[in-house]
């Protein structure tokens, strides 16, 4: 053991590693998972290329593929809280345990949700949404880039704390769901800054409420969730770099430290502005304890709501 610890300290990385992003093209996610390959190609000197692999709920296929892979480095998730948090609530047969198939590296950043009207629905706050669907219950509806990602629990969350009823729509991605937000089709929907933002200062949206710690500077305006009295509102768009399980720890040190570079560079730097976020880079251990308390936090959320899915994700 003591000899394959030290081989795989002195030789990673010797090959292309791969950056796993269980959702399609275009999707948050890869907007920092880019610029990372980018820079630890140049740091490495190996290829360092960003793999999609989309399919399943909240990209659960994507995970359970990087959690059967060799535990050598050279095959990593770059996952937001879906399959790391909520998905170990919501299925009976994930294919892979969210708390025990992977080793964390390190966490990228943390970006608060925007809560999003359809200009269809005349409402200027958060009391006014309330107000609406206590007066329409069952007929309001909120997206979500699919089932048990951050923004479809927020939106059981909002739920749960107003007493209404929300009815909840399940895309294949934030693009879908855009769509039938502006025209209409669905009114609610909690997504991070840079697919909200262009529509808003387009006047093609409203965003009404913040669900994170701050209001952001692009909307100052804008109240936080708990300015708007729901305290416990809050959910952030985060995204980290794990690897399988087993992974040799040299490796994940390695990994941390030239990841924790990355995201102090100016260049990452310019792409988290897009998502209001601040980079992490936390260590491994920081990561770890982070993802165990959303975890926590988000499966009461699901036990309270009574969501669950039989079977596998698809």
């Amino acid at each position: 053991m003591a000899q394959t610890t030290l081989f795989a300290k002195a030789t990673y990385p010797d090959r292309t590693i791969r950056l796993v992003v269980p959702f399609p093209p275009g999707n948050n996610s890869e907007i920092a998972s880019r610029v990372v390959a980018s820079r630890l190609q140049v740091r490495f000197g190996h290829p360092v290329i960003v793999e999609n692999r989309p399919g399943g709920a909240g990209g659960t296929v994507g995970a359970a593929g990087v959690a059967r892979a060799e535990p050598d480095g050279y095959t990593l998730l770059v996952s937001p809280p879906g399959p790391l948090v909520s998905a170990g609530a919501l299925y009976t047969n994930l294919g892979y345990d969210p708390a025990t198939s992977f080793a964390p590296i390190a966490l990228l950043f943390n970006s608060p949700q925007l809560l999003a009207v359809s200009k269809s629905l005349q409402v200027t706050s958060l009391d006014d949404v309330v107000a609406h669907a206590r007066r329409n219950p069952g007929k309001v509806s909120f997206a979500s880039p699919g089932y048990g990602t951050q923004p479809h629990l927020l939106g059981e969350l909002l739920k749960l704390r107003a007493k209404i009823d929300l009815t909840h729509l399940p895309y294949r991605g934030p693009a879908a769901a855009i769509t039938d937000l502006l025209s209409g089709h669905v009114q609610l929907y909690f997504e991070s800054s840079p697919t909200i933002l262009p529509l808003a200062q387009e006047g093609k949206l409203n965003v009404i409420a913040i669900a994170g710690e701050r209001r952001i500077e692009a909307l100052p305006d804008v109240p936080t969730a708990a300015e708007s009295g729901f305290p416990d509102l809050v959910g952030g768009f985060w995204c980290g770099v794990l690897a399988p399980a087993g992974t040799p720890q040299p490796i994940i040190q390695r990994l941390n430290l030239a990841i924790g570079e990355v995201m102090q560079s100016a260049e990452m730097q310019r792409s988290l502005v897009q998502f209001s976020a601040l980079a992490r880079a936390d260590t491994p251990e920081d990561f770890a304890l982070f993802i165990a308390a959303e975890r926590a936090k988000w499966s009461a959320v699901i036990k309270e709501a009574n969501l669950r899915i039989e079977g596998t994700p698809k």
